[in-house]
């Protein structure tokens, strides 16, 4: 960040979610050019941000996208997605905004359960219309990740489960209003070992053969997302490997001829271009613990109360980030929220330059799952943007 830019940010009111433009640009467009190597399509999943700025610079790019309610899929549209290349996930979808997606005529519904699958049916026949649909099959794939954001195992609550695969298909035979278009799957989210999804391809093969060989040779295989990133150094790989990760599925999905493969990312495309800006209200130096108090909380960033999740925290000063080693006046600080909840903190004992009231703090990766996750508990203010175009 340049002097001009952190006098601007200096001015502004915090907290403020501060939007680093030109690296989602980039980050984008080298995720696109990774998986068009392979004929790859990415559908980028609007909950990780739904940011109005966010969502037009992605669909400029020419993603699709990857909704779980009717006012993503409308928000979506609204900002420049095509209808068509939406996807709409999610166990509980109301018949309200299952309507709203046929009358959109999105790409496919990631379809969870029998009974959710009758209830397309039939609202699909009464609007007169057909619904496509894509079985979110479970793999008992385990992610290796955060047990609040694992999806793929059998005691998760997605997905079909195998003992009703049959059960699905008879519905589907006798339905004038579905068409089945995909197979989907999805195990979790901020996963860093690539062997989990190793090993998701090989039970994806398993899937494909098993739909094969009972006559459905689907178009569309949808390997789902939750690609992670490296929260503990942002500025060293402000870009995840994208080619390796595209690869591997080249590698050990095995394709019938026609089938098209397609993606939903979110984090790994927006988390590390947006950053949590706020200041130190005040420093509290007690026996045991120095705690600096900031203007941001748990309800600007909910993901370290929520997941006990790591976000880097900076210092932010004079055109540049304040060096954290080898600074004689280096200190051991809680960084805590004003929020009535002794969860509300980002980090603890955290290696910062020594902390005055007014200091900037920037807390690091927060463009996925930071300000769609915002709250007014405690009548909390409403949240500010700085835009680096």
């Amino acid at each position: 960040m340049n002097e001009n830019t952190l006098e601007k940010l200096k001015k502004e009111q915090t907290p403020l979610y501060y939007y680093d433009l030109p690296l989602l640009k980039e980050t984008v467009e080298v995720a696109k050019n990774s998986a068009d190597r392979f004929d790859y399509t990415i559908h980028y999943a609007i909950k990780a941000n739904n940011n109005p700025k966010i969502l037009k610079e992605i669909s400029s790019l020419g993603l699709g996208a990857d909704c779980v309610s009717g006012k993503e899929i409308e928000l979506a549209i609204e900002n420049g997605f095509d209808s068509h290349s939406i996807v709409f996930a999610g166990v509980g979808k109301t018949d309200r905004e299952i309507s709203i997606a046929l009358q959109n005529n999105i790409l496919a519904f990631n379809v969870e359960s029998v009974q959710e699958l009758e209830v397309i049916a039939s609202i699909a026949e009464s609007l007169s219309t057909k619904a496509c649909i894509a079985l979110r099959i479970n793999p008992n794939v385990d992610a290796k990740t955060h047990h609040y954001i694992t999806t793929g195992l059998d005691e998760n609550k997605f997905g079909i489960m195998m003992h009703e695969l049959d059960n699905c298909l008879a519905i589907i035979k006798n339905s004038t209003s579905l068409e089945l278009v995909g197979l989907h799957f999805h195990v979790g989210s901020q996963i860093t070992d690539l062997n989990v999804y190793k090993r998701l391809c090989i039970k994806v093969n398993e899937w494909n053969n098993y739909f094969y060989e009972r006559g459905y040779n689907v178009p569309i295989l949808n390997l789902g997302g939750g690609l992670g990133i490296n929260y503990c150094e942002p500025d060293e790989e402000s870009i995840v490997n994208f080619s390796n990760f595209f690869y591997l599925f080249h590698q050990f999905l095995e394709l019938r001829e026609g089938q098209k493969v397609h993606f939903e990312l979110g984090r790994s495309l927006v988390a590390n271009c947006g950053t949590l800006v706020s200041r130190v209200l005040y420093i509290k130096n007690g026996i045991k613990k120095n705690f600096a108090i900031l203007d941001a909380g748990m309800t600007e960033l909910l993901r370290p109360a929520l997941y006990q999740a790591y976000h880097k925290v900076e210092k932010w000063e004079a055109g540049n980030i304040a060096e954290e080693t080898n600074e004689s006046n280096n200190i051991r600080y809680d960084i805590v929220g004003p929020i009535c909840e002794s969860s509300d903190c980002f980090g603890k004992d955290v290696i910062l330059p020594k902390l005055e009231r007014g200091d900037l703090i920037a807390i690091r990766s927060a463009g996925a799952y930071g300000e769609v996750m915002a709250s007014r508990y405690n009548l909390r203010q409403e949240l500010n943007y700085f835009y680096k175009e």
